[in-house]
């Protein structure tokens, strides 16, 4: 059974959001002002799941997806719409996240920081399924809601070589020994001195053959891309061919450059996060003399600009391997006199644990998806001695963010002076952002 709604808005997986007697309708395939046909496909006391059966009055927004494999393919959600409602739709999902979990109200919304909307996707980790009913190997992203690997010979949001790549690695990978125990193949492209380099990793639940050794090796040869194997968990990565192939990615405004191996976190959009720290830091001001922590610091992508900037840096992370390679990036980048990291469990964090970080000015936190809600609660109140003049928040979650937000303003009496959107992941409903927090 059908029925028409006119919807209203996007929600935080990028379906349109209607209302049908006051029930909260999530139509997959519609986009805010359109008049859509749809079908109910799940019903639950305080809500309904629909799928767009006919459009009666389309958005000036929609738009014709690029991809031939969207709607099937999880990769991208928003194809179908063109990138200013986009952009729009994550600032109202930031912005309603701050209003309704965490009851604040940024002073000020900074203007979106957006990027190349096609082939931005420098890491990806692709599944790999061999399934005769499909004729082979598949190579690509998981299917809509689903564990199915989408039959995919091309993908937009990566760069162009790599699309080109799909089709030969299923090729590759439907002619090894190995190809029912090797379940993934991670991507990681770096970019060094003008030379770009494509390390591809492959986890394999058994050892290679002899064969499967030389195929890889000529494939590599001849697509130049390098090969990496992964025999457990990722710090059991290791080069296979060239042996030597290394990666690191550039800060050019900052004069840094980050060494880093294939299956350490860095951000998927290099182009991004070059604006996102040159954003970051501006919200931050860091001055030399200054005391200043970098929370959730990895590879040290803040700490270094920071450091760069003349302030004296603590980085601090959870993991003892990243903290090692910060380290060693400081030294390699001659900042090694001002930054200490530290490891530290931050979702245990304390006031006594914060405090023996020493002094603080300022802090900048970039946590994972689970946010840093004692990390929050930790800090001196803003009108205590040692309160911190300025906070600025990385986020990758807006609900996370909002909820330590609201710590940070109604609980530790910091204003929230701006707030905004980065879209580091085009034609997805991921919305990354960016917070300052100061003393009221």
């Amino acid at each position: 059974m059908t029925s028409e709604v006119t919807v209203e808005s996007l929600d935080q997986e990028g379906r349109g959001v209607a209302h049908v007697d006051g029930k909260a309708v999530f139509v997959e395939g519609a986009l805010p002002g359109e008049r859509v046909m749809i079908e109910v496909v799940r019903r639950k006391p305080s809500f309904e799941i629909a799928r767009t059966v006919a459009i009666a009055a389309p958005s000036g927004s929609r738009v014709t997806p690029r991809c031939p494999h969207f709607g099937v393919c999880g990769g991208c959600s928003l194809q179908h719409a063109d990138a200013a409602l986009q952009v729009a739709a994550k600032q109202r999902v930031l912005e309603e996240a701050l209003s309704r979990i965490g009851r604040v109200r940024a002073d000020t919304l900074l203007a979106p920081i957006r990027g190349p909307d096609w082939h931005y996707r420098w890491r990806a980790r692709l599944s790999v399924r061999h399934v005769v009913k499909k004729g082979g190997v598949l190579v690509g992203f998981h299917e809509r809601k689903s564990s199915f690997v989408a039959d995919m010979r091309e993908c937009h949001v990566v760069p162009p070589s790599i699309s080109a790549l799909l089709v030969p690695l299923r090729e590759l990978i439907a002619g090894l020994s190995v190809r029912d125990r090797l379940p993934q193949i991670e991507m990681a492209i770096g970019e060094h001195d003008g030379v770009v380099t494509c390390v591809l990793v492959l986890r394999i639940l058994e050892a290679l053959a002899p064969s499967d050794e030389t195929k890889l090796r000529a494939f590599a040869d001849a697509h130049d891309v390098a090969f990496w194997l992964q025999t457990g968990g990722p710090h059991t990565a290791a080069p296979f061919h060239p042996p030597h192939a290394s990666l690191a990615y550039t800060l050019p405004e900052f004069a840094i450059t980050i060494p880093f191996g294939p299956t350490e976190f860095t951000q998927v959009n290099p182009f991004i996060n070059r604006v996102l720290v040159r954003r970051a830091l501006a919200l931050l001001a860091p001055a030399a003399g200054e005391r200043i922590a970098d929370f959730f610091c990895g590879l040290g992508n803040f700490t270094l600009p920071i450091a760069r900037r003349g302030a004296s840096v603590v980085g601090v992370e959870g993991s003892a391997a990243l903290v090692t390679r910060a380290r060693e990036n400081a030294a390699y980048n001659g900042l090694g006199d001002a930054v200490r990291f530290e490891v530290a469990n931050l979702f245990a964090a304390t006031a006594d644990s914060v405090a023996a970080l020493g002094p603080l000015d300022k802090a900048l936190i970039d946590p994972p998806r689970e946010g840093a809600i004692e990390l929050a609660k930790s800090f001196p109140a803003a009108d205590a001695d040692g309160a911190l003049s300025r906070i600025v928040y990385v986020s990758c979650n807006p609900a996370t963010l909002a909820r330590d937000a609201a710590v940070l303003v109604n609980e530790r009496g910091y204003r929230l002076r701006a707030a905004g959107v980065v879209n580091m992941f085009p034609h997805t409903a991921h919305v990354e952002s960016v917070a300052l927090f100061t003393r009221a």
